[in-house]
């Protein structure tokens, strides 16, 4: 599968994933994807619909089966939540005056500094077609809710858990600007390899006639230099360029690479006019 790589290190850490009543095998692997996407791998499962274990939770799952392995089944939810120190239950719709409501980002925040001290905490999500009952999300210590669109604010389990991974991973972050790789190092063109590619294009060009009328041709110039100059090459960069501006100054449609040397077959053409009297007749 892309972007998996056995040869790293596997993260499985941070809170419990808490799914009350899951209905579909297809939700729950789904949501297992998405927590070993970020790094966790805790899930528990209060009572789900279609029972346990599931293949279609396996298949669904894209080869997170650490996750699926590991996933412990509770009859209840104050089963599923005994051990742990701090719960957040999620939900989209308005709950005034029943918890304190925080962002994904400050839940995240607070996840990661109870986790940081040894507490054990988990995140409460709901039916896919109900979400958490006001119940339910009264076991909980506080409220976290997605900024989304009010009209439109039901998401899909595994977005939901998604989300929510996400911001947990970010907070292991040395800053928001940090990313897992980096573009390999370039060196630069010098001054010399860009002005041959100066040369290069603009002798191609004049041979074509491209520099008409001949009075524009200074300012033709500069401004293909300004535009050449902009991109900031890399020297492998120039001989790229370089190679294509070669490719279409010694080929053409008609005789492309591959098809033989242009001028043994300008060559043979001729030869061909001089012995076929055709066009004498």
């Amino acid at each position: 599968m892309a972007g998996t790589n056995s040869e790293r290190v596997l993260l499985t850490e941070g809170p419990a994933i808490i799914l009350v009543h899951p209905q579909l095998g297809e939700n729950i692997g789904m949501v297992a994807r998405a927590m070993a996407n970020f790094g966790l791998s805790e899930l528990r499962l209060v009572s789900p619909r279609d029972g346990w274990p599931s293949e279609k939770a396996r298949s669904a799952a894209s080869r997170a089966d650490h996750v699926i392995d590991a996933a412990k089944v509770y009859e209840t939810l104050p089963e599923a939540i005994a051990d742990l120190n701090f719960v957040y239950a999620t939900t989209a719709r308005d709950r005034y005056g029943y918890k304190p409501v925080r962002s994904p980002l400050i839940a995240a925040e607070t996840l990661r500094n109870r986790f940081n001290i040894g507490e054990a905490t988990g995140i409460l999500f709901g039916r896919e077609r109900t979400g958490l009952t006001n119940e339910e999300v009264a076991l909980a210590d506080e409220i976290v809710t997605f900024p989304v669109n009010p009209a439109f604010a039901s998401l899909n389990l595994a977005q939901a858990v998604l989300l929510m991974s996400y911001e947990w991973l970010k907070t292991s972050m040395e800053s928001p600007a940090q990313t897992s790789f980096q573009a390999l190092p370039q060196q630069p063109a010098t001054k010399d390899e860009l002005h041959g590619l100066f040369d290069h294009a603009e002798e191609a060009l004049e041979a074509r006639g491209y520099f008409r009328p001949v009075a524009k041709k200074p300012k033709l110039v500069d401004n293909l230099r300004a535009v050449l100059t902009r991109p900031a090459f890399t020297a492998s960069e120039i001989r790229l360029v370089r190679g294509v501006i070669s490719c279409l100054d010694r080929f053409t449609r008609e005789q492309p690479r591959g098809a033989g040397a242009p001028a043994d077959s300008r060559h043979r053409s001729d030869e061909q006019k001089i012995e076929d009297p055709g066009d004498d007749i």
